[in-house]
């Protein structure tokens, strides 16, 4: 509810994001908030997020959140849970992306594979129209790589460039 339990910090303006998620997602340990560049390129134009890249394919078809106002209120924040159903994410049109894990691993990896995906689908529409993993291919794509060694190796890469 925003109450503070410990400190003197006072909780951040979208705390609703997470709250809410929490509340109507007891399998969720883990809520992150990002900006990314090229998934939200996607929501400002209208173009949907499609599986182009096997990694993308773990996050499904991501529902859209069909505002770009900030997630501040607890009615916004039931806005996104709705929004967000059942999803590992929901991109926020014109604003950014909230993904959901198990961990801060998970959720940092399909996080990561959100953007990447975006990217990619990007660069591919300024050639022409890209190929979108079939439902077979999709299928086997979550049965090889929804594994916590591969989300690890995905937080290894990103942690290897910090140093």
């Amino acid at each position: 509810d925003g109450n503070l339990v410990e400190g003197t910090a006072k909780p951040p303006l979208e705390f609703h994001i997470h709250s809410e998620i929490y509340r109507a997602r007891p399998d969720v340990n883990c809520v992150m908030h990002t900006h990314p560049k090229w998934s939200t390129f996607l929501t400002m134009t209208g173009h949907k997020y499609k599986a182009v890249y096997a990694q993308g394919v773990l996050l499904g078809d991501i529902p859209v959140m069909d505002s770009p106002l900030s997630i501040n209120t607890k009615p916004m924040g039931e806005k996104l849970a709705a929004t967000l159903g059942n999803k590992p994410a929901a991109l926020l049109k014109a604003h950014g992306v909230v993904v959901v894990g198990k961990d801060i691993l998970e959720c940092f990896a399909l996080a990561a594979y959100v953007e990447e995906n975006a990217y990619r689908q990007y660069m591919a529409m300024q050639i022409g129209d890209p190929y979108v993993f079939s439902d077979a291919e999709q299928e086997a794509c979550r049965t090889k790589l929804w594994a916590p060694n591969l989300f690890q190796k995905t937080w290894d890469h990103y942690y290897s460039k910090l140093t």
